[in-house]
């Protein structure tokens, strides 16, 4: 496995670049003519039936534009490629792509605990939760072999305990970082180090576009409920204060 093609050259998708150039070929292909931002990275930038021609398709494209995606490079793979999703939700994407693309094609679902901020330097000590849905076995151990040799924590679990999870560990925190951003707090004077550590949460919302946060909450599941939960906790503590 020599090649790698990216579909989706937003934040998630150069740094993926970034991080991969060195080992394998990169090709990578956007909706948008990102030829030059390409360039500057050190890849080719193609069309999408040239990068569906690769060893590797690496989807960095939004959870609302997995249906899309998929039906659209499925009769352009090769035999035998390997199709792996990074969204922030796994149910959902791993059935879209098992649903859609040929048996002949293997399929990974990820999902890098980290972006563009919080690796920009390093993936050392980053974790990535791995679901191996279609895979041959001696690929699958290649394929953590190599994030492992980059410093990566591997996580492996299935999609629908990913979602119940991340639909805690994520979701709520960027309810939380939402509603604190709304509110427009931001640091002051008079402080205690609970409200600094309160205040670290906004660092990973911040960067993040509403869209990402539209649809971490939309196509997970457990997402609604967690939220509610919350919020009648939060209900709940509020009628005991009067």
């Amino acid at each position: 496995m020599k090649s790698i093609g990216i579909i989706g050259f937003g934040r998630f998708g150069r740094l993926a670049a970034k991080y991969l150039k060195s080992d394998f070929d990169v090709y990578a292909y956007d909706k948008q003519d990102l030829s030059e931002t390409a360039e500057e990275i050190g890849v080719n930038f193609l069309s999408i039936e040239e990068v569906c021609k690769k060893d590797i398709i690496l989807l960095c494209v939004p959870i609302s534009e997995i249906d899309n995606i998929i039906k659209e490079i499925s009769s352009l793979l090769n035999k035998d490629s390997i199709v792996i999703d990074t969204c922030s939700v796994k149910e959902y994407p791993v059935a879209v792509m098992k649903k859609h693309l040929p048996g002949s094609v293997e399929i990974i679902g990820t999902h890098p605990m980290f972006g563009p901020d919080s690796a920009s330097g390093s993936l050392k000590g980053r974790s990535i939760v791995l679901s191996p849905i279609r895979i041959n076995n001696n690929k699958f151990e290649s394929v953590k072999n190599y994030l492992e040799n980059k410093g990566l924590n591997m996580i492996e679990s299935t999609p629908e305990e990913h979602d119940r999870q991340i639909a805690r560990s994520l979701c709520l925190t960027h309810v939380i970082g939402r509603t604190m951003i709304d509110m427009g707090l931001s640091e002051q004077d008079i402080s205690t180090l609970g409200y600094e550590r309160l205040l670290k949460i906004l660092e990973t919302v911040k960067n993040d576009t509403w869209q990402l946060f539209l649809d971490m909450n939309r196509f997970n599941k457990y997402a609604e409920i967690t939220r509610k939960n919350f919020i009648s906790s939060l209900k709940k503590i509020d009628n005991n204060l009067k």
